[in-house]
Formats: structure tokens, sequence, C-alpha cells
């Protein structure tokens, strides 16, 4: 991916200091459930602290950390740099789309930190992954995560790593088309296997819009290289929930799943490379996924 002298976004805030334990347990919340939810989290895209919150019989969230911000002293930074590019890529091809289509297209913030930070969706830790706050339009990384998808789950890349940031992109297109607050609503009045399903089909959705962002990149920029692609689709298929689930304790259960299967994932991923528009990332009328 050649990425190196491409417009960086001025939308990036560098949040890396500060630092603290973040309270953990409570309400009968023991380690196992905690790591399961972590593990979970890894799948992407979904903020974390839900999955907490969720196994707590609760809301997520707890007392919000204070994080110290660090300046520009990581300004340089090769990775740093890397999310930079990747989010003005996603700013100018969403840009693009929406402008074509007569709309706005309000730009979400990515926020760098590292060990825990405060959102509006509660407290965030590194161990939870990237994720994504409705509540402030953020996405948030914490970039020691590229090293665990690299060394711990199987998915070298820059553009695997790119696909991370266009996943967690995705799901602010949700939330600006109003399909993650419809959602959430629905959650409510379901099972909790149903409710599950739902997840599913919104996580295959933000895979979908991340695959439609790769092929408008392409067009634009065309600064994809041979195997970057196969990148991508490696990390979709490692971070699936029955990849994750059998390698974190040797069974699946597919009615738990709040993903999507490693197939479901390739599948949608690349059902929105082929055709490079949102229109055909409709999971939720599709009766096969």
């Amino acid at each position: 991916m050649k990425w190196e002298g491409q417009r960086e976004s001025d939308n990036v805030e560098d949040a890396r200091g500060g630092g603290g334990g973040l309270p953990i347990g409570g309400r009968g919340l023991g380690l196992g459930g905690i790591v399961i939810a972590l593990i979970a989290s890894w799948v992407l895209g979904i903020n974390p602290l839900t999955l907490l919150g969720a196994l707590q019989g609760g809301g997520g969230g707890g007392t919000p950390a204070v994080q110290a911000p660090a300046g520009d002293s990581h300004a340089q930074d090769p990775a740093y740099r890397f999310v930079k590019v990747v989010l003005a890529d996603t700013e100018d091809v969403w840009g693009a789309y929406f402008q074509q289509r007569g709309q706005t297209y309000p730009r979400p913030k990515l926020t760098v930190f590292r060990g825990r930070i405060a959102t509006a969706c509660g407290s965030g830790e590194s161990a939870m992954g990237p994720f994504y706050c409705p509540g402030d339009h953020k996405v948030y990384i914490d970039l020691g995560f590229y090293d665990t998808l690299r060394e711990r789950l199987g998915a070298p890349g820059d553009f695997a790593q790119a696909y991370v940031i266009a996943h967690e992109v995705g799901h602010h297109l949700q939330n600006l088309m109003g399909t993650t607050g419809k959602l959430d609503q629905a959650r409510g009045r379901v099972s909790e296997r149903e409710a599950n399903a739902m997840s599913v089909r919104l996580e295959l959705q933000a895979d979908c819009y991340a695959g439609v962002w790769a092929t408008l990149s392409q067009r634009g920029k065309g600064w994809l290289e041979a195997g970057d692609i196969e990148e991508a689709l490696n990390a979709a298929s490692q971070i699936g929930d029955d990849t994750l689930q059998k390698r974190a304790r040797g069974t699946v259960v597919p009615e738990s799943f709040t993903h999507g299967s490693s197939a479901q994932r390739v599948r949608w991923f690349k059902r929105g490379l082929e055709a490079g528009d949102l229109k055909a990332c409709d999971t939720f009328s599709s009766t096969a996924l």
C-alpha cells in the first residue's frame, strides 16, 4: 500500500498520555467473563463496553478515566501517520460519495490512545481493541492493537490495518444513516439471541462498507499493491466469531455470534469490494448472510 506522502487527516487527536488501571468486575462479572468480552471485541467494530455491560447485566461504562494529551510528541511516529493517512482517504472517499448525492459528510474524529480513555460511551481500555462510539462520533484505537492483529490474530500487513479503520468508519456511516439508532431501539424488544443476530447484520454491513471504500479509494488513488486485498480478506477471516471462539475455547456457539463467521465477513467485504456502492450492503434485507 503506497501510503507514504499521501494527505494526512487533521481530524486525528493523539491522547497517548495519562494511564492507570481500569476497574473491572462488579455485579458478579469474573475474570473469565472479561476475557470473553475482550476476545469478542477483537472482532472489531462494536463498543466493547457494551459487551462488558451485557455480561454484567447492565450498561457498560463506569467512571471515566482522565486522559492527559500527549501533544505532538508522536507526530512522526509511522503508525500514527499511517492512521492519519487512512482516515484522510476515508474522508475523501465518503466526502465525494455524499457530495454526489447532494449531501455533506460529517467527518468522524479518530482518537489514538494508550491504556484507557474516557468516551461518551464510557471508559475504554486498550485491551478491548478499536471501537466506534456513536455518542461522540469518534473512532478509538490503541496502535498496539496492530501488534495483536499481526502477532496473535494472524493478520499482518498495512492494508489489514487500513481495513480495521475502514470498518470503524463504516460504523460511523451507519450512525449517520440512522441504522445504529434503530438497531439499539430494536435490541430492547427482542431476545438475546435475536439481538445477537441483529448485531451480526450490523457488523457485516460495516465490513461491506469497508469493501466499498477499498474499491472507491483504489479508483481515486491507485495506491494498492499486489497482496493488499488479500491482507484485508485474511484479516476479515481471522476475526470471524467462529475462528475467535475456536481459538479461545476450542468450541463454536453460533447463537452467540455478534459479528459473523469468518466466511460471512469475507463474503460481505468482497461484496462491497465488487460493487463499489453502499446499496449493495443491505445486510438487513438479505435472507442469506
